[in-house]
């Protein structure tokens, strides 16, 4: 169901593809808090977030004449967002197997120090694409539909996905083992 947040959007959309830089403004304005959000709970770390989410604002500003439908422009987003991320883990695990042996990888804690502790701490525990197709779910408010186009997978995938998230996340906020 679309909203008029929804229809804004592909409003903005359709003016930057007209060359409207105030539009585009409006658009990076509105949707980079919720790309560095995910980025953020993808990386599990702040400072790749944010340089994850300006290449990603690069790679949709050059690429955005090229999406068909404006009404797609939150799963086009997440998905450029996703690949994004998974070159900067590809990228560190790189530079991880060259650091030496005596060098041990900084681990940061995940999130803002805003979110709930708990929910936090069984976010982290959940398999990568889970925490993804929750995060998208229940933090972005993604349909099923777009999930699975984020992921790349069927949308029967996506489902079965966000019904082990939650099943997980209930189970681990009510201290019940999954």
């Amino acid at each position: 169901m679309r909203n008029a947040q929804h229809i804004f959007d592909e409003l903005l959309v359709t003016m930057v593809w007209s060359g409207d830089r105030a539009a585009s403004e409006e658009l990076a304005r509105r949707w980079h808090p919720r790309l560095l959000r995910s980025a953020r709970r993808m990386l599990g770390e702040d400072d790749p977030a944010h340089g994850v989410t300006q290449d990603c604002w690069v790679a949709i500003m050059r690429g955005i004449h090229r999406l068909n439908n404006p009404a797609r422009f939150a799963p086009w987003a997440f998905t450029i967002l996703r690949r994004k991320c998974a070159d900067a883990i590809r990228n560190k695990q790189h530079q991880r197997a060259h650091e030496s042996d005596d060098e041990l990888p900084k681990i940061a804690a995940p999130g803002d120090a805003e979110e709930n502790l708990g929910i936090l701490q069984a976010f982290v525990m959940l398999p990568p694409d889970q925490r993804l197709a929750a995060h998208l779910f229940f933090i972005e408010g993604l349909t099923l539909a777009e999930i699975a186009e984020v992921q790349d997978i069927p949308a029967g995938t996506a489902k079965s996905r966000l019904f082990h998230a939650r099943r997980k996340l209930k189970a681990a906020l009510s201290g019940d083992t999954p």
